[in-house]
């Protein structure tokens, strides 16, 4: 199957048509000039070494060079074919809070996009593991079901902003649970949720999802994001949050909470501070799970063949650079120029 990654590149044979208006006006212009000097027959005998006919089909090998040289940049590519390959890692999913309090300003630039730039990271140091993403405030969703495109997942994550959630609050148990749901099938043995939160849990109850977690085969681990002091909540548009009363509202971390929904998942709790979240300590733990072999299928690349099409137009332009306007001894050798100049 043929295809052509960068279709939008043919518009430039727009170019072509453009080129031979061009030079058929200026062969135009300069016949008009001759003829004012007197018969044109007369003048051409005058002017042995001249042709007429090799401008014309210089500009041919051009504009066809010009096909091909577009064509290449066209990117075509033949031939696909899917394959199932085995890999061996564990099943992560990601769940990220996305509350207000996530805006609070004690990480830089806030612990939301903190907690984003960690998780970056760490995307670029998975091999073979498959990731997922949920976002959750006051409800939960699926940011990013499990994968191995770990270039997805970078470009989902890169989007996440806390209005992606239309309900605000802090529901940890509706992220635990939805993460129940979205693991495979295939990864009964080495699956592990990850937890980025403030732990200002409102709704819900997190420590009993943890243990229906646990009790399915998740380990459920928790990465605290904040200080327990607290730090006021800076919105988008550069105003403190303030509540009913025009307090400014301060966000704290709640430690405790988190601590006890990661003995209940089975897993460890890991305070974040602003030079490392932790991840990828705790990402080593989890790889060292009994990891399960799983089946992915992955489509094989294209094979590129805009070499081709780059080659031929190399060559018009090089046999192009070696066709004079005026005659030569070489060209004029040929028996196809003879005949052409005979009969202009």
């Amino acid at each position: 199957m043929l295809q052509f990654l960068r279709p939008d590149y043919f518009l430039l044979w727009l170019i072509i048509p453009a080129l031979l208006l061009v030079f058929g006006f200026v062969m135009s212009r300069k016949h008009k000039a001759l003829k004012k000097f007197g018969n044109i027959g007369t003048m051409r005998q005058l002017m042995p070494l001249a042709s007429h006919y090799r401008g014309w089909f210089k500009i041919i090998i051009i504009c066809v060079a010009i096909l091909f040289f577009v064509l290449a940049l066209a990117r075509p590519q033949i031939g696909v074919s899917m394959r199932e390959v085995k890999l061996r890692g564990a099943e992560v999913i990601i769940a990220l809070d996305v509350s207000n309090s996530m805006l609070a300003t004690d990480f830089q630039p806030n612990r939301l996009e903190r907690a984003k730039m960690a998780i970056s990271r760490l995307v670029d140091g998975l091999k073979g593991d498959r990731i997922g993403l949920i976002v959750f405030a006051g409800d939960a969703y699926v940011q990013l079901p499990v994968t191995t495109d770990y270039v997805s997942a970078k470009v989902f994550l890169n989007s996440i902003t806390p209005n992606i959630v239309s309900k605000q609050g802090t529901d940890m148990a509706k992220a635990i649970e939805l993460a129940i749901r979205s693991f495979s099938i295939q990864s009964e043995k080495s699956r592990a949720l990850i937890l980025i939160t403030d732990g200002e849990n409102h709704e819900g109850d997190p420590i009993a999802a943890a243990t229906l977690a646990n009790e399915q085969g998740i380990s459920v681990h928790t990465v605290g994001i904040g200080q327990t002091s607290g730090a006021p909540i800076k919105l988008k548009s550069g105003d403190m949050l303030k509540d009913r009363d025009g307090n400014i509202v301060v966000s704290k971390l709640d430690e405790i909470t988190l601590q006890r929904v990661a003995v209940a998942g089975g897993g460890t709790y890991t305070l974040a501070t602003p030079a490392d979240l932790g991840l990828s300590k705790l990402m080593q733990k989890i790889q060292e799970m009994d990891k399960q072999e799983m089946s992915s299928v992955q489509f094989k690349e294209y094979e590129e063949l805009y070499m081709y099409p780059l080659f031929v137009a190399l060559i018009l332009l090089m046999l192009e650079a070696y066709i004079f306007e005026r005659k030569n001894r070489i060209l004029n050798n040929l028996d196809i120029f003879r005949k052409k100049e005979r009969s202009i």
